[in-house]
């Protein structure tokens, strides 16, 4: 499985981006896919997840209501819609994919065995 995130770019606080994540490879109905983002000297911190079979969604706090993750599995591809966006959402932002996991596993980065590479999302007050 391959990933390949797009989307990142500069904008101004209350501004919007959307990344997308294109998967390839041996991709399965089982597939669920996140995003996480590593600001400079902080941890990797998990974002967003969906779940590719029935569209389960999970949301860090800290986003919650101004980003949205969804996909299209006709494209093959995840999104993740950010509006509202504020400086401390500057970052990183790195999609993975995981097959078969479960509602209790999709904030750990642990469990996701395929990662793109990242893109730079940066906000300007």
């Amino acid at each position: 499985v391959q990933l390949q995130a797009s989307g990142g770019g500069l904008v101004q606080a209350g501004g919007a981006l959307k990344l997308s994540c294109v998967v390839s490879g041996r991709t399965s109905r089982n597939l669920a896919t996140a995003w996480f983002r590593q600001a400079p000297g902080k941890e990797r911190e998990f974002v967003a997840s969906i779940r590719w079979n029935g569209g389960d969604t999970a949301y860090a706090d800290s986003v919650k209501g101004r980003f949205t993750v969804s996909r299209d599995n006709a494209k093959n591809t995840a999104y993740l819609q950010m509006n509202s966006l504020k400086p401390e959402d500057t970052a990183v932002y790195s999609c993975a994919a995981g097959l078969g996991l479960i509602l209790t596993s999709v904030r750990q980065a642990v469990h996701y065995a395929y990662w793109g590479q990242g893109t730079q999302v940066t906000v300007s007050s």
